[in-house]
């Protein structure tokens, strides 16, 4: 097979699994509806704030706060894309008619990056729009400096989320095991790493932690040596180790 056959295969195949489809659904609703819940309840505290905390007030990156489940949805896309062919048996199959292994990996995961980034953009404008107009007097506008930056940052964040989660279900294969990866890995050891101040230097170097920076726009009052693409940067880093070792396992082992 060619490598646009597999591409066309490999889309096929996504579009015809409902639990992709319903993730990415997901991903949308619970960022946008989430992001702006959050933005009214900070519309309407917003005059009882402690001085600091209004001047420190990032409108941008609140009607973002619904990233944070958003990318739950992404990991469970990014591994069912990758680990359903591994749990039903159908990668055989696969292997089988394109023998070429790094063709059929990086097929699938064009797809399924080019799909992800579509839909982390337009959740992402959405987000941005919907929960400015939730803050009112207090909203951004996308034309202010940093914003659009930001804004695009969010959809280029749930991409890149998605993209390691891919990276981490072709190590792992099996669904349950890089989902009890991920999980614990982004809500847990991540918020326990960057919270304790022995460990702070090194959760920001995490890739949850770096990335999310390219959403901000009001500096925070840290003192982490990198701005907000050099975050994303280090974000890109760890989607290129975890996809290298996917495909170099993929070659490695047999179709089981």
């Amino acid at each position: 097979m060619t490598a646009v056959q597999v591409i066309r295969s490999e889309w096929t195949k996504i579009r015809s699994v409902a639990s992709t489809v319903w993730t990415l659904s997901l991903a949308v609703v619970v960022t946008i509806a989430l992001g702006m819940l959050i933005s009214a309840l900070s519309r309407s505290q917003f005059d009882s704030m402690p001085v600091p905390d209004r001047l420190a007030f990032d409108p941008t990156y609140v009607s973002f706060a619904g990233m944070s489940l958003g990318q739950l949805a992404m990991i469970v896309f990014g591994v069912l894309v990758v680990s359903n062919e591994y749990s039903t048996g159908m990668i055989r199959v696969s292997l089988a008619a394109v023998p070429q292994r790094a063709t059929f990996l990086f097929s699938k995961i064009a797809v399924a990056t080019g799909l992800a980034l579509v839909v982390g953009i337009c959740t992402s404008f959405a987000a941005f729009f919907l929960g400015q107009a939730m803050l009112g007097p207090h909203q951004a506008r996308i034309g202010d400096p940093g914003v659009l930056r930001a804004v695009l940052g969010g959809g280029l964040y749930m991409t890149l989320i998605a993209m390691f989660s891919m990276g981490v279900a072709a190590m792992l294969r099996s669904p349950m095991l890089s989902l009890g990866t991920l999980m614990p890995f982004f809500f847990l050891i991540s918020n326990i790493l960057g919270s304790v101040d022995a460990t702070k230097k090194i959760g920001r170097f995490l890739p949850d932690q770096a990335g999310s920076r390219i959403m901000q726009v009001v500096p925070r009052a840290d003192d982490v040596p990198y701005g907000p693409w050099g975050g994303l940067g280090i974000m890109v880093l760890w989607v290129i180790a975890a996809l290298a070792g996917g495909y170099v396992l993929l070659q490695r082992r047999d179709a089981q």
